[in-house]
């Protein structure tokens, strides 16, 4: 599955989204890739999420008009066996976490004592004029993946308990590109 951005007709950073799309056939043992640009043909007006899915053969698209979520408070939920390599339809493990949230807007998957993304982005800390993702993603999702070969974030491990230490958080998907969240509470769940 793939997600972009379409705003006015407009679509937004495909090549990204066509190496993930090929990256994952690759892995698949799959060489016949099609050109994703084919299949989209967005509303000419409007902010639109145009969601992809595709299996071996077939590409089959839908629009979806985009609200972007207030986050305001983040909760740290842990789970060391969670796999989400790949943007797959099913969410399941995802969303059991993200009911986890209580009364927070987002969660921030911890595994291995490592900070990894929220249920819906990945995530990057602000330290030293530096911006740093984690090097261990859940998911290496397009816009992060922009960023680093722009030279606008770095990667690094971050570890849970070294987060407070960082002054910013931003949260970049393919919907809302790089959000520096001004004023968040993160709550833990160990507690």
């Amino acid at each position: 599955m793939e997600t972009i951005k379409s705003f006015n007709g407009e679509i937004f950073n495909l090549l990204y989204h066509q190496r993930r799309y090929e990256s994952v056939l690759k892995s698949l043992g799959i060489r016949d890739f099609k050109n994703l640009q084919d299949y989209l043909n967005p509303p000419l007006s409007g902010l639109y999420r145009c969601r992809l899915t595709y299996d071996k053969q077939n590409i089959k698209v839908s629009y979806h008009k985009y609200e972007k979520r207030v986050i305001k408070s983040i909760k740290l939920v842990y789970d060391d066996k969670i796999d989400y390599s790949k943007k797959f339809t099913n969410r399941d493990e995802l969303n059991n976490l993200f009911e986890k949230r209580e009364d927070c807007d987002e969660i921030l998957i911890v595994k291995n004592s490592l900070v990894t993304d929220t249920s819906m982005a990945n995530i990057a800390f602000y330290k030293d004029s530096l911006w740093y993702t984690p090097k261990k993603p859940l998911l290496e999702g397009t816009t992060r993946a922009r960023l680093l070969d722009d030279g606008k974030i770095i990667e690094k491990d971050i570890d849970v308990k070294d987060v407070k230490n960082y002054s910013k958080v931003a949260l970049m998907n393919a919907m809302i590109d790089f959000d520096i969240i001004t004023q968040y509470n993160l709550k833990d769940t160990t507690c």
